[in-house]
């Protein structure tokens, strides 16, 4: 029997054609892309890569499989989908991912709504990072994943996956309550280049833009601690030790000694749901759509 994930990997070499691409676009490392070619190199018996410079091509043996891998990945997906939208219901598991802020600020209301509005169907969340939404949506692992982008950055997304916007999510800059800005009206990041900053984890989707929007204001930025969470972040700014970006989806209450002011030319983080386009008829994605753009759209009127 064919392993649906190793012929997912073939597929993208095959689309990509590179190892190295294919991890990219799978957003996984090259070892990994390496090691689900070679099992199903055994899987099948033959070769199915060859070098080829300082790279690699698919073998004949290698191309006839990938071919068929695109219409069987498809036929699966599809398959799914129209049992479901044969029974015309919101059924079953739907395996849903979401960043942590969209997954505390968007996730109970609308899995609140899922369960009022189609008691049949069982969404389960899993909290994980946008790149790990998009891999995972790839795989086959989730069915649904929110993930975001920001104003100037975009996210970079596979082929074969559809997607949906939930909320365009405002962010301001939050500093010590004591900060010589803390009561403007509004401020440009330009008035914080003597400022340390604190920032998302090295690696992390938010810390390249950070570190990539403040290079293009011509600020070269002095970090002096990294946290995931934004709480843990908006405790070191209440201690005095930085200042930092603040999204307001999942924020909660800000402490005392914290203060939040808008930017004047406003940096928002774009919200949206992601999945298979095979899927797109199934009713339990279409639920799960709508659930969280009326969920994004009560946060949008607070």
């Amino acid at each position: 029997m064919l392993n649906l994930d190793r012929l997912r990997t073939l597929s993208a070499v095959a689309r990509h054609g590179s190892v190295s691409a294919a991890a990219e676009g799978l957003h996984v490392t090259t070892s990994a892309v390496s090691q689900q070619l070679a099992k199903l190199e055994r899987e099948t018996g033959q070769q199915l890569l060859a070098k080829n410079g300082r790279g690699v091509r698919l073998t004949d043996a290698g191309r006839l499989l990938a071919d068929h891998a695109v219409r069987i990945l498809s036929q699966v997906e599809l398959a799914q989908a129209d049992l479901e939208a044969h029974r015309g219901q919101a059924v079953g598991e739907l395996r849903l991912g979401a960043f942590p802020t969209a997954a505390r600020g968007l996730f109970p209301g609308a899995l609140a709504r899922l369960r009022v509005d189609h008691p049949q169907l069982r969404p389960r969340l899993t909290e994980m990072e946008p790149d790990a939404s998009v891999r995972g949506v790839v795989r086959g692992d989730i069915d649904l994943g929110v993930v975001l982008d920001w104003h100037n950055r975009p996210l970079s997304l596979p082929e074969g996956l559809a997607k949906a916007p939930i909320l365009d999510d405002p962010a301001d800059v939050a500093m010590p309550a004591d900060h010589p800005l803390a009561r403007r009206r509004s401020v440009v990041l330009e008035d914080f280049a003597d400022d340390e900053w604190i920032s998302w984890p090295q690696g992390e989707f938010c810390h390249d833009w950070l570190m990539f929007t403040l290079r293009g204001q011509g600020i070269e930025p002095r970090l002096s601690h990294m946290a995931e969470e934004h709480h843990t972040q908006l405790a070191l700014i209440e201690a005095g030790l930085g200042v930092a970006v603040a999204p307001r989806l999942g924020r909660g209450p800000v402490p005392a000694g914290v203060s939040v002011v808008p930017v004047r030319h406003t940096m928002r983080r774009h919200v949206y749901a992601i999945w298979r386009a095979d899927a797109d008829r199934r009713p339990s994605i279409r639920a799960a759509v709508t659930a969280l753009q009326e969920a994004g759209k009560e946060v949008e009127g607070r």
